[in-house]
């Protein structure tokens, strides 16, 4: 005979509606101090977020300046504008020589001529920190070029004298600063000068303020430490 299975209904009398759940005092211990993390993680994170930002400031302003036409990626970096021209007929493809902005380009180099005046070590570094030299001058045509350029600059000036790259370490023993030889004979010194060497070592090109001076007859030993404006040169970049 199959058997007969019985349900009952059973209530329980003062019992929660949620079970209680006891749980050991070590595990309690353990939730209520949270794991510490590493002392080098919150160094790390804001190491991160200043990474993140330096990129965001680079594609942002730095990338635009080096897609520009005029501003190759080769170019020195001291400069933010740089004028390039084409040394190729228009129309024809071909490489750009450029000089920064404000300078003045003649054959193959870029000249600066300053608006302030320095001592002539002081002129040597200020030239040099711009990635360029005092200049040096190898020819006629490029003194006549500097000479004509620098009397236009002060018009109104009564004297005016710019430094070159040209100092005299031992008496009559004149010396370029990019170590070009000295020719006497391609120079283009003031009658009766270079003198008084035993103190006036440093070389510069008179412009105004003497009845003596001339287009190929203009350079005038002084005192290194005379403040005097400067001419800069570098060389033109291709790209």
């Amino acid at each position: 005979m199959a058997s007969e299975v019985t349900y009952a209904e059973v209530k329980f009398k003062n019992v929660s509606p949620a079970a209680v759940v006891k749980v050991p005092l070590d595990v309690k211990k353990r939730e209520s101090h949270p794991q510490k993390y590493p002392l080098w993680l919150p160094w790390l994170t804001s190491l991160l977020l200043l990474l993140v930002c330096v990129a965001l400031v680079v594609v942002l302003f730095v990338a635009p300046f080096f897609r520009r036409g005029v501003q190759p990626r080769a170019l020195q970096q001291n400069f933010t504008e740089w004028l390039c021209v084409s040394e190729v007929p228009r129309g024809k493809e071909g490489g750009l020589t450029c000089c920064p902005k404000g300078w003045k380009r003649f054959q193959g180099s870029c000249y600066y001529l300053s608006t302030d005046v320095m001592s002539w070590d002081d002129s040597k570094q200020n030239c040099t920190g711009m990635g360029s030299h005092l200049v040096v001058i190898n020819s006629e045509a490029e003194q006549e070029f500097l000479f004509n350029l620098a009397k236009g600059v002060f018009s109104n000036a009564y004297e005016t004298k710019y430094y070159i790259g040209l100092t005299a370490y031992k008496n009559g023993q004149w010396q370029w600063v990019d170590q070009t030889p000295y020719n006497k004979a391609a120079t283009f010194w003031k009658p009766r000068e270079p003198n008084l060497l035993f103190a006036e070592k440093c070389a510069a090109i008179h412009v105004k303020g003497n009845k003596d001076s001339s287009t190929y007859s203009n350079w005038n030993n002084i005192l290194c430490f005379t403040s005097c404006y400067r001419i800069c040169e570098q060389a033109v970049k291709f790209v």
